[in-house]
């Protein structure tokens, strides 16, 4: 059981109902309402199953039509095949493997048989986070956002990729795995307790929960998602997460799950530490917004819990998160192929499956969507840094230095000049 938050986060809880007009009265009404909608479209989901995620093909981005693109938007995750081809993803894959070969040294899970490595900066990663292709969808997903009247925001130019670098997997099949149960990334108890972060939820905490945009840039900007600077989290603002194929990987065989809908995950998760139950869980009438009760006496933020000196989280849970019925919704990706790729908004639900049933690898590089913003590139400064000094980047826990490695990447690996952009070094080599 996780140990209990601090007293002040119930101050917090104050703090935010105080903030806004009638806040009881109105977040009681959409509880009530953002139930309702759940029970109507977790069933569909259900019943759906992995082709309720949408899939586009890379060629046709520029295509797709206003209720594709909805889709994409309300479901907060795609399925975009044929990024790069499939022999490149391939021969990607097959050099991470001699280089973890040839680096037996190299940190990984599990201990007794590594297949998520603790590595930023082979040449593999690097060629693939430069790839034009890559960057180009990732320019795409960026242009989901907008300003919330229309109008260009100071030094944002959601057009201009930068390259935030994180890890990747080769999963062997057989092996359980449980290390990534449904969670949300990218700011925990952030999201209530800084007011930049705040402000991205304010429809939602106003009782307005039908007008929540996900996809608006005020609060994201500038938000404290990593106010604790808890090693793993994330401080920059990564649009959408995403990885990227280096093998055929289906349901069941370890690869991604996601809850398909971010317009009413955020506006339950952001509710849920105002309501308690009034009757025990697993009683027929649990789940009825009547038998939930408005309480901001406890410092309780469910999902959220102590953790390497911050705060960890959100972590829905069966129990916790009871109307979201995680164990019917979380719904595995559609089968991919090497060259594809998924991507899943920053406030979506996702979860790695448990079983990996097939026969052979599922293996991933994890590659993000990350616009030019202030707050962005700063950390690609800092993050430029680490690369060429063949360490860890600044949001991960310190380890072995990559420079010592056989075969780690080199600035002279990066694919294209928009490539080099990205990570933040000169376009042009003297």
């Amino acid at each position: 059981m996780a140990a209990p938050l601090p007293a002040r986060f119930a101050d917090l809880k104050q703090e935010i109902a105080a903030s806004y007009p009638d806040f009881k009265d109105r977040v009681t009404q959409a509880w009530g309402e953002i139930i309702a909608e759940l029970k109507n479209v977790n069933a569909e989901i259900t019943k759906t199953g992995p082709e309720y995620i949408p899939q586009v093909n890379f060629a046709d981005l520029d295509k797709l039509g206003a209720d594709e693109i909805e889709k994409i938007k309300r479901r907060g995750s795609v399925v975009i095949r044929d990024v790069v081809p499939d022999a490149e993803a391939v021969r990607w894959k097959d050099l991470l493997e001699e280089f973890v070969k040839a680096n037996p040294d190299v940190e990984g899970f599990p201990a007794n048989d590594k297949q998520f490595f603790q590595l930023y900066w082979t040449k593999s990663q690097v060629e693939a986070r430069s790839h034009p292709n890559m960057l180009a969808a990732q320019v795409w997903l960026n242009n989901l956002y907008h300003s919330k009247d229309g109008t260009p925001v100071d030094g944002v130019d959601l057009s201009t990729p930068l390259t935030y670098a994180d890890r990747f997997r080769i999963r062997r099949p057989g092996v359980a795995w449980d290390a990534h149960p449904p969670h949300v990334d990218g700011g925990a108890i952030e999201r209530w307790e800084d007011s930049g972060f705040r402000q991205c939820f304010a429809s939602i905490l106003s009782g307005d929960w039908r007008s929540h945009d996900p996809y608006e840039l005020e609060g994201r900007l500038n938000a404290l998602s990593s106010r604790y600077g808890r090693p793993n989290q994330s401080s920059v603002f990564r649009t959408f997460q995403g990885w990227l194929a280096m093998s055929e990987t289906a349901p069941t065989q370890g690869t991604l799950k996601v809850f398909p809908n971010v317009y009413l995950s955020n506006a339950y998760i952001m509710l849920r530490p105002f309501f308690r139950p009034t009757v025990p869980a697993g009683s027929a009438e649990f789940l009825d917004a009547k038998n939930w009760e408005f309480d901001i006496s406890s410092p309780e933020f469910p999902g959220i819990y102590p953790r390497d000196g911050g705060y960890a989280g959100p972590q829905p849970t069966v129990d916790l998160h009871p109307h979201l019925e995680l164990e019917k919704t979380m719904t595995s990706v559609p089968k991919v192929y090497p060259g594809d790729t998924v991507f899943w908004h920053c406030d979506v639900v996702h979860s790695v499956e448990q079983e990996h049933t097939g026969t052979g690898d599922s293996a991933v590089m994890y590659i993000p969507a990350v616009p030019l913003t202030p707050l962005n590139q700063s950390y690609i400064e800092r993050q430029k840094e680490t690369f060429l000094a063949g360490q860890r980047p600044p949001d991960f826990p310190k380890g072995p230095e990559e420079d010592k490695f056989v075969g780690v990447g080199r600035a002279d690996d990066i694919l294209a000049p928009i490539g080099r952009r990205a990570m933040g070094l000169p376009i042009s080599v003297a």
